[in-house]
């Protein structure tokens, strides 16, 4: 990441609010662990009222957490071939879950209505996914990752900063980077 990056994102959070960026995957298989590597840079930002949580995987008893914030953001690497190689996020919905989760490995929908079905409150949420290459042994990440991750910052900081009003025009839910840019 270069560093004007981290200067321009290290900024104040201009809406203090309570959210929760989950980054997990696993940092030994190379992109795969692109999702910590994100959760990571956003804590080092320091911004008041953002918890990040760089995981192994998400598992049931992240549904208090989600129980207790305003926002949350889950980061994730997706398998994808180099001509595909965009960021894209989608709005999650505790609706949308398959099942509620049980055992130790969980997706964020079932996260989310596990957090409604306990505590009676499933935040407002997106998926933000990385293209990944290379889920070889190893702790570097491929440049398409490394791509991946300066993008994933820059709309997880407008995401943050807008409180989570969705910043495309976009109908279907989803963007891309190329309509970040845009904007």
């Amino acid at each position: 990441m270069n560093a004007t990056l981290t200067t321009d994102l290290g900024q104040a959070n201009p809406n203090p609010q309570s959210w929760v960026v989950i980054g997990y995957g696993n940092t030994l298989r190379r992109d795969d662990g692109v999702g910590q590597v994100v959760a990571m840079q956003v804590q080092e930002w320091g911004w008041l009222g953002v918890r990040s949580l760089p995981l192994h995987q998400l598992t049931p008893e992240l549904a208090q957490t989600l129980a207790t914030v305003d926002g949350a953001i889950f980061v994730d690497a997706y398998p994808v071939s180099p001509e595909k190689a965009l960021v894209q996020v989608f709005p999650l919905r505790s609706g949308e879950a398959d099942s509620v989760p049980f055992g130790h490995h969980c997706d964020p929908r079932s996260l989310l209505a596990l957090a409604q079905a306990l505590y009676n409150h499933s935040p407002p949420a997106w998926l933000v996914t990385i293209p990944a290459v290379d889920f070889e042994f190893g702790e570097t990440l491929s440049p398409i990752a490394q791509q991946g991750v300066t993008d994933a910052l820059i709309y997880i900081h407008r995401l943050l900063a807008t409180q989570g009003e969705s910043p495309t025009q976009e109908s279907s839910g989803c963007a891309d980077m190329r309509e970040m840019r845009e904007l």
